[in-house]
Protein backbone atom coordinates (compact mmCIF):
# COMPACT_ATOMS: atom_id res chain seq x y z
CA UNK A 1 0.00 0.00 0.00
CA UNK A 2 1.58 3.15 -0.88
CA UNK A 3 1.80 6.49 1.34
CA UNK A 4 -1.05 8.55 0.46
CA UNK A 5 -3.21 5.33 0.10
CA UNK A 6 -2.35 4.08 4.23
CA UNK A 7 -2.75 8.08 4.84
CA UNK A 8 -6.44 7.98 3.88
CA UNK A 9 -7.35 4.62 5.06
CA UNK A 10 -6.33 5.75 8.91
CA UNK A 11 -7.72 9.15 8.76
CA UNK A 12 -11.02 7.27 7.85
CA UNK A 13 -10.64 4.91 10.66
CA UNK A 14 -9.75 8.39 12.93
CA UNK A 15 -13.60 9.79 11.92
CA UNK A 16 -15.16 6.61 11.92
CA UNK A 17 -14.21 6.67 15.76
CA UNK A 18 -14.21 9.76 16.51
CA UNK A 19 -18.03 9.92 14.81
CA UNK A 20 -18.86 6.76 17.37
CA UNK A 21 -16.62 8.35 20.46
CA UNK A 22 -17.88 12.26 20.50
CA UNK A 23 -21.48 12.71 21.94
CA UNK A 24 -24.07 13.07 19.35
CA UNK A 25 -26.08 16.45 19.74
CA UNK A 26 -29.07 15.74 22.35
CA UNK A 27 -30.88 17.90 24.90
CA UNK A 28 -30.59 21.71 25.73
CA UNK A 29 -26.24 21.44 25.48
CA UNK A 30 -27.04 19.59 21.98
CA UNK A 31 -25.45 23.09 20.34
CA UNK A 32 -21.81 22.45 21.83
CA UNK A 33 -22.23 19.04 20.85
CA UNK A 34 -22.68 20.17 17.35
CA UNK A 35 -20.07 22.52 17.61
CA UNK A 36 -17.55 19.79 18.80
CA UNK A 37 -18.28 17.83 15.95
CA UNK A 38 -18.01 20.06 13.38
CA UNK A 39 -14.22 21.03 14.68
CA UNK A 40 -13.14 17.42 14.83
CA UNK A 41 -14.87 15.87 11.86
CA UNK A 42 -14.83 15.73 8.68
CA UNK A 43 -11.33 17.14 7.55
CA UNK A 44 -7.63 17.51 8.74
CA UNK A 45 -4.64 14.98 7.64
CA UNK A 46 -5.03 13.13 10.84
CA UNK A 47 -0.78 13.15 10.72
CA UNK A 48 -1.28 12.94 15.03
CA UNK A 49 -3.30 9.58 15.40
CA UNK A 50 -2.01 8.21 12.30
CA UNK A 51 1.56 8.52 13.63
CA UNK A 52 0.11 6.86 17.25
CA UNK A 53 -0.97 4.05 15.16
CA UNK A 54 1.95 3.26 12.60
CA UNK A 55 4.37 3.45 15.66
CA UNK A 56 2.37 1.09 17.34
CA UNK A 57 1.85 -1.46 14.30
CA UNK A 58 6.25 -1.42 13.70
CA UNK A 59 6.15 -2.11 16.99
CA UNK A 60 3.09 -4.75 17.23
CA UNK A 61 1.46 -3.27 19.84
CA UNK A 62 -2.66 -3.53 19.84
CA UNK A 63 -3.65 -1.43 16.72
CA UNK A 64 -7.84 -0.97 17.97
CA UNK A 65 -6.42 0.67 21.42
CA UNK A 66 -3.61 3.04 19.49
CA UNK A 67 -6.38 3.71 17.41
CA UNK A 68 -8.28 5.58 20.31
CA UNK A 69 -5.40 6.81 22.29
CA UNK A 70 -4.85 8.57 18.76
CA UNK A 71 -8.61 10.01 18.49
CA UNK A 72 -8.07 11.14 22.14
CA UNK A 73 -4.90 13.01 21.13
CA UNK A 74 -6.66 14.34 17.82
CA UNK A 75 -9.50 16.12 20.13
CA UNK A 76 -7.12 17.70 22.15
CA UNK A 77 -5.14 18.86 18.70
CA UNK A 78 -8.61 20.29 17.09
CA UNK A 79 -9.45 21.91 20.65
CA UNK A 80 -5.93 23.80 20.28
CA UNK A 81 -6.69 24.75 16.72
CA UNK A 82 -10.44 25.91 17.94
CA UNK A 83 -9.22 28.74 20.37
CA UNK A 84 -5.92 29.22 18.35
CA UNK A 85 -8.38 30.13 15.29
CA UNK A 86 -10.27 33.13 17.96
CA UNK A 87 -10.29 36.51 17.32
CA UNK A 88 -7.94 37.16 21.11
CA UNK A 89 -5.24 34.37 19.35
CA UNK A 90 -4.78 34.13 15.29
CA UNK A 91 -8.12 35.42 14.18
CA UNK A 92 -8.93 33.22 11.25
CA UNK A 93 -11.53 32.99 9.76
CA UNK A 94 -10.89 29.43 7.76
CA UNK A 95 -10.02 26.06 9.05
CA UNK A 96 -9.38 22.69 6.93
CA UNK A 97 -11.11 24.45 4.15
CA UNK A 98 -14.06 25.33 6.00
CA UNK A 99 -15.27 28.33 8.40
CA UNK A 100 -13.71 28.38 11.95
CA UNK A 101 -15.82 27.42 14.31
CA UNK A 102 -16.22 31.14 15.90
CA UNK A 103 -17.19 31.97 12.47
CA UNK A 104 -19.91 29.08 12.00
CA UNK A 105 -20.92 29.72 15.57
CA UNK A 106 -19.88 32.12 17.84
CA UNK A 107 -17.40 33.19 19.83
CA UNK A 108 -18.69 31.72 23.46
CA UNK A 109 -19.20 28.54 21.96
CA UNK A 110 -16.03 28.14 20.11
CA UNK A 111 -14.88 28.37 23.46
CA UNK A 112 -16.73 25.77 24.95
CA UNK A 113 -16.55 23.65 22.16
CA UNK A 114 -12.71 23.58 22.43
CA UNK A 115 -12.97 23.13 26.66
CA UNK A 116 -15.40 20.06 25.77
CA UNK A 117 -12.87 18.47 23.51
CA UNK A 118 -9.86 18.81 25.74
CA UNK A 119 -11.58 17.18 28.67
CA UNK A 120 -13.17 14.51 26.22
CA UNK A 121 -10.10 13.73 25.48
CA UNK A 122 -8.73 12.50 29.08
CA UNK A 123 -12.34 10.94 29.66
CA UNK A 124 -11.45 8.85 26.40
CA UNK A 125 -7.76 8.00 27.14
CA UNK A 126 -9.24 6.83 30.54
CA UNK A 127 -12.06 4.49 28.69
CA UNK A 128 -9.29 2.57 27.11
CA UNK A 129 -8.82 -1.18 28.01
CA UNK A 130 -5.41 -1.07 28.78
CA UNK A 131 -3.61 -2.06 32.07
CA UNK A 132 -3.89 1.03 34.83
CA UNK A 133 0.00 2.16 34.57
CA UNK A 134 -0.24 2.08 30.81
CA UNK A 135 -3.75 4.64 31.07
CA UNK A 136 -1.75 7.13 33.92
CA UNK A 137 1.28 7.19 31.70
CA UNK A 138 -1.04 8.39 28.73
CA UNK A 139 -2.69 10.70 30.57
CA UNK A 140 0.00 12.51 32.38
CA UNK A 141 1.82 12.48 29.24
CA UNK A 142 -0.35 13.74 27.35
CA UNK A 143 -1.16 16.71 30.29
CA UNK A 144 2.74 17.63 29.86
CA UNK A 145 2.50 17.76 26.02
CA UNK A 146 -0.43 19.84 25.92
CA UNK A 147 -0.06 21.77 28.84
CA UNK A 148 2.27 24.95 30.30
CA UNK A 149 5.87 23.36 29.32
CA UNK A 150 4.25 22.47 26.01
CA UNK A 151 1.87 23.23 23.15
CA UNK A 152 0.04 26.26 25.53
CA UNK A 153 3.44 27.25 26.97
CA UNK A 154 4.49 27.37 23.11
CA UNK A 155 1.57 29.63 22.10
CA UNK A 156 2.09 32.01 25.37
CA UNK A 157 5.79 32.57 23.99
CA UNK A 158 4.19 33.58 20.72
CA UNK A 159 1.70 35.87 21.87
CA UNK A 160 4.31 37.14 24.31
CA UNK A 161 7.48 37.66 22.87
CA UNK A 162 8.10 40.53 20.64
CA UNK A 163 9.02 39.77 17.36
CA UNK A 164 12.20 41.59 17.29
CA UNK A 165 13.72 39.37 20.13
CA UNK A 166 13.13 36.41 18.25
CA UNK A 167 15.93 34.22 16.64
CA UNK A 168 16.46 31.22 15.36
CA UNK A 169 16.83 29.76 18.81
CA UNK A 170 13.79 30.79 20.31
CA UNK A 171 11.68 30.23 17.39
CA UNK A 172 13.30 26.72 17.50
CA UNK A 173 11.88 26.21 21.32
CA UNK A 174 8.85 27.96 20.74
CA UNK A 175 8.26 25.29 18.05
CA UNK A 176 9.33 23.03 20.13
CA UNK A 177 6.61 23.60 22.58
CA UNK A 178 3.81 24.68 20.41
CA UNK A 179 4.13 22.10 17.75
CA UNK A 180 6.50 19.70 18.50
CA UNK A 181 5.73 18.56 21.84
CA UNK A 182 2.12 16.67 20.38
CA UNK A 183 3.69 14.87 17.62
CA UNK A 184 6.30 13.54 20.35
CA UNK A 185 3.35 12.57 21.96
CA UNK A 186 1.90 10.87 19.01
CA UNK A 187 5.03 8.75 18.29
CA UNK A 188 5.55 7.90 22.02
CA UNK A 189 2.01 6.93 22.53
CA UNK A 190 2.33 4.27 19.98
CA UNK A 191 5.34 3.11 22.02
CA UNK A 192 3.82 2.99 25.46
CA UNK A 193 0.48 1.15 24.24
CA UNK A 194 3.30 -1.26 22.87
CA UNK A 195 5.40 -2.01 26.01
CA UNK A 196 8.59 0.05 24.17
CA UNK A 197 11.30 0.41 26.50
CA UNK A 198 12.80 3.57 27.82
CA UNK A 199 15.67 3.37 24.93
CA UNK A 200 13.78 3.18 22.36
CA UNK A 201 11.03 5.30 23.72
CA UNK A 202 13.67 7.99 23.89
CA UNK A 203 14.91 6.97 20.30
CA UNK A 204 11.17 7.55 19.21
CA UNK A 205 11.26 10.58 20.73
CA UNK A 206 14.61 11.71 18.96
CA UNK A 207 12.52 11.03 15.38
CA UNK A 208 9.63 13.11 16.77
CA UNK A 209 11.49 16.05 17.84
CA UNK A 210 13.03 16.35 14.31
CA UNK A 211 10.47 15.77 12.26
CA UNK A 212 7.75 18.02 14.36
CA UNK A 213 10.60 20.88 13.54
CA UNK A 214 10.67 19.92 9.93
CA UNK A 215 7.13 20.35 10.16
CA UNK A 216 7.18 23.46 11.35
CA UNK A 217 9.32 24.57 8.90
CA UNK A 218 6.83 23.17 6.27
CA UNK A 219 4.28 25.29 7.55
CA UNK A 220 6.53 28.56 7.37
CA UNK A 221 7.25 27.66 3.98
CA UNK A 222 3.61 27.19 3.08
CA UNK A 223 2.44 30.58 4.36
CA UNK A 224 4.88 31.96 1.59
CA UNK A 225 4.46 29.49 -1.12
CA UNK A 226 0.88 28.43 -0.49
CA UNK A 227 -2.42 29.38 -2.01
CA UNK A 228 -5.44 28.89 0.58
CA UNK A 229 -7.49 26.72 -1.57
CA UNK A 230 -4.49 24.35 -1.17
CA UNK A 231 -3.77 24.75 2.51
CA UNK A 232 -7.05 25.23 3.66
CA UNK A 233 -6.45 28.09 5.58
CA UNK A 234 -5.19 31.82 5.89
CA UNK A 235 -1.72 31.94 4.19
CA UNK A 236 0.57 34.99 3.77
CA UNK A 237 -0.19 35.90 6.80
CA UNK A 238 3.02 36.08 8.76
CA UNK A 239 4.92 38.39 6.36
CA UNK A 240 1.52 40.84 6.61
CA UNK A 241 2.34 40.85 10.80
CA UNK A 242 5.80 41.23 10.08
CA UNK A 243 6.09 37.97 12.44
CA UNK A 244 9.35 35.86 12.78
CA UNK A 245 9.32 32.56 10.91
CA UNK A 246 12.28 30.11 9.81
CA UNK A 247 11.79 31.74 6.13
CA UNK A 248 12.05 35.43 7.58
CA UNK A 249 15.56 34.05 9.74
CA UNK A 250 17.14 31.80 7.39
CA UNK A 251 15.28 32.51 3.32
CA UNK A 252 13.08 30.09 1.36
CA UNK A 253 16.16 28.51 0.31
CA UNK A 254 17.82 27.96 3.76
CA UNK A 255 14.04 27.09 5.42
CA UNK A 256 14.21 24.08 3.16
CA UNK A 257 17.86 23.19 3.30
CA UNK A 258 17.05 23.09 6.97
CA UNK A 259 13.95 21.30 7.16
CA UNK A 260 15.63 18.41 4.51
CA UNK A 261 18.79 18.31 7.12
CA UNK A 262 15.72 17.32 9.92
CA UNK A 263 14.06 14.83 8.12
CA UNK A 264 17.32 13.30 7.29
CA UNK A 265 18.25 13.08 10.78
CA UNK A 266 14.87 12.05 11.73
CA UNK A 267 14.75 8.95 9.42
CA UNK A 268 18.42 7.96 11.28
CA UNK A 269 16.61 7.46 14.86
CA UNK A 270 14.66 4.91 13.12
CA UNK A 271 17.31 2.44 12.44
CA UNK A 272 16.91 0.38 15.46
CA UNK A 273 13.84 -1.15 13.36
CA UNK A 274 15.03 -1.44 10.38
CA UNK A 275 12.89 -2.10 7.70
CA UNK A 276 9.42 -2.20 9.94
CA UNK A 277 9.64 1.55 10.63
CA UNK A 278 9.31 2.45 6.59
CA UNK A 279 5.67 3.94 7.06
CA UNK A 280 7.78 6.38 9.73
CA UNK A 281 10.58 7.42 7.39
CA UNK A 282 7.71 7.89 4.39
CA UNK A 283 5.87 10.55 6.89
CA UNK A 284 8.94 12.65 7.14
CA UNK A 285 9.09 12.70 3.11
CA UNK A 286 5.05 13.33 3.57
CA UNK A 287 6.16 15.99 5.84
CA UNK A 288 8.68 17.57 3.57
CA UNK A 289 6.68 17.47 0.23
CA UNK A 290 3.13 18.47 1.88
CA UNK A 291 0.85 21.32 0.07
CA UNK A 292 -1.29 21.56 3.02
Amino acid sequence: MDFPTRLRGVADLVESRLDEILPQPSGHQAVIMEAARYAALGGGKRLRPFLTLETARMLGGPLDAALTVGCALECLHVYSLVHDDLPCMDDDDLRRGKPTVHIAYDEAIAVLAGDALLTRSFGILGEIDLPAEVKVKLVSELAASGGMSGMIGGQVVDISVAEGERDETLITELQAMKTGALIDYAVRAGGVVSGASDEHLSALSAYARDMGLAFQIQDDILDVTGDAETVGKAVGKDAVLGKATFVSILGLTGARERAASLGKRAKNHLEPWGSSAQTLRDTVDFVLERQH
